[in-house]
């Protein structure tokens, strides 16, 4: 017999921005003469660049020619588009990132909520709250983050973002294994600068953490204080995974890419007591 994962019960009633999606079409058929404005997810209005749609007609032409077809691509993503993301991402802003270093995905979504998968079950989870849900909700369903109670999970290590902490996550009050942090931040839209995300990476080191930085937004910085990557911090290739999104930076929320870059150098000990590569 085939038994359900009681982990899944223990979500709240839906996934928040499915909920969001069923209020905004509820209040639309009740008030259609209102123009709605919404903010529940990061979804563009503008169409492609045309840059993207020359490549598109060029890479579906390649399928079509039995010299130029591809099947089943490499497992880390083409090089071509890892070495470019390398040198344009990376390289460009002084950052040593290799291309071997780089996993291209179909989404930042699907990379951060599996890449909790590499930790033991009873990992301590800490993230920022409020967060992206995804964070939360598939450490849930792997049983680490406990039990909701209506305001929270009992066993996830939360850090408030309010105006007192001037909406930046404050230190955990106690030792987590992996912490989320996204920046520009999801939802608050608030960053952290250099010497803000430097307090990070020496709390990572001492406490043998592994921080995920969820970097979806980076595009939207101006600010030159505010570092475009975990990586511009001395010493986070040793603790750190990063997350990177086409979707904010060319509209690509209906094609699916992105990449995740984890550095050789970042390693996670075993149960016996041993250090392995990630």
């Amino acid at each position: 017999m085939a038994y359900a994962n009681p982990y899944f019960s223990r979500l709240p009633g839906s996934y928040l921005f499915a909920e969001i999606s069923r209020r905004v079409k509820k209040y639309q058929a009740s008030h259609p003469e209102s123009a709605i404005i919404s903010l529940g997810i990061g979804d563009v209005t503008q169409p492609l660049a045309p840059a993207v749609i020359t490549a598109l007609h060029k890479a579906v032409d390649e399928m079509a020619a039995a010299k130029t077809f591809r099947g089943y691509g490499p497992e880390q993503g083409y090089a071509f588009l890892r070495e470019a993301i390398a040198k344009h991402d990376y390289a460009a802003r002084g950052i040593d990132i290799s291309p071997d270093e780089i996993f291209v995905s179909d989404g930042s979504k699907s990379d951060t909520g599996l890449f909790q998968d590499l930790f033991a079950a009873d990992a301590v989870i800490a993230l920022a709250e409020p967060a992206y849900p995804v964070y939360a909700d598939t450490n849930a369903m792997c049983g680490r983050a406990g039990f909701w109670d209506g305001h929270r999970w009992t066993n996830l290590v939360t850090m408030p973002c309010t105006k007192e902490t001037g909406f930046l996550p404050s230190l955990p009050d106690r030792r987590p294994d992996v912490i989320y942090l996204c920046c520009p931040n999801n939802p608050t839209g608030t960053v952290m600068n250099r010497a803000e995300l430097k307090r990070w990476v020496d709390y990572a080191r001492d406490a043998e953490a592994v921080i995920l930085f969820d970097a979806a937004y980076e595009a939207f910085i101006t600010d030159s204080e505010v570092p475009h990557s975990i990586f511009e911090i001395e010493g986070a290739k040793n603790v750190a995974v990063e997350f990177r999104s086409f979707s904010k930076t060319a509209g690509f929320t209906g094609l699916r890419c992105a990449y995740t870059v984890v550095p050789q150098g970042l390693t996670i000990r075993s149960r016996d007591g041993k250090r392995s590569e990630e």
